[in-house]
């Protein structure tokens, strides 16, 4: 699953419009270049690749008054739209170890509603325990991981990745039940649009 086509299509869906640059300086106030591969290089590719594939739709805007070339500005088709729900939906239900996805997807959890969002961080949950389950079931019991080597501290650190997910993944599906964020289902996008922190705010 690639995290940059999530990034990218998610912030252009919040403008409905969108060129190259702002969705590149919007990632940026997010952070996400700092924690994920949403490069300039790779913005720029997923855009053009994406349009390819027919999940983005391309308008040239007016030509700058310095006389620079007309940006292109940039919207989702139906297909991209689905795209983007599929990934994040994927994304907030999976086990993925991958944090860049994790941190993508829920940046953008309020995108969906409310009870949707916590029926799939249930489902990741869930998966996040059969896979500790899956991990201890051939391990002997009351074994000493500390006496196995380097094979032990390998065990040990897919077990405290699995607890410490879960444990988290839990504390939000607990803020949400509590009305933490304002979700796509409790009011207008323009609304929720100003529950997310600014670019200024977010640099500091």
């Amino acid at each position: 699953m690639s995290v940059v086509r999530l990034l990218v299509l998610g912030a252009i869906r919040r403008r409905g419009r969108a060129h190259g640059y702002r969705v590149r300086a919007d990632l940026e106030a997010w952070g996400a270049h700092e924690w994920s591969s949403a490069t300039s290089g790779s913005v720029y590719h997923a855009l053009r690749s994406m349009t390819e594939q027919g999940l983005l739709r391309a308008h040239e805007t007016t030509p700058s008054e310095a006389g620079g070339p007309p940006r292109i500005e940039y919207e989702l088709t139906p297909d991209g739209d689905q795209l983007y729900t599929r990934l994040l939906r994927d994304a907030l239900s999976s086990r993925d170890p991958r944090l860049d996805l994790l941190a993508a997807a829920v940046g953008l959890i309020d995108d969906l509603p409310r009870a949707e969002a916590v029926d799939l961080l249930r489902e990741r949950a869930t998966a996040m325990e059969q896979w500790r389950n899956s991990i201890t079931t051939h391990l002997p019991p009351d074994v000493d991981l500390d006496t196995w080597g380097p094979v032990g501290a390998v065990i040990d650190l897919w077990l405290h990745t699995a607890d410490s997910r879960t444990t988290w993944t839990t504390r939000l599906i607990d803020r949400l039940e509590q009305g933490a964020f304002q979700m796509a289902d409790d009011n207008s996008p323009a609304a929720r649009a100003t529950d997310r922190p600014s670019t200024s705010d977010q640099a500091h």
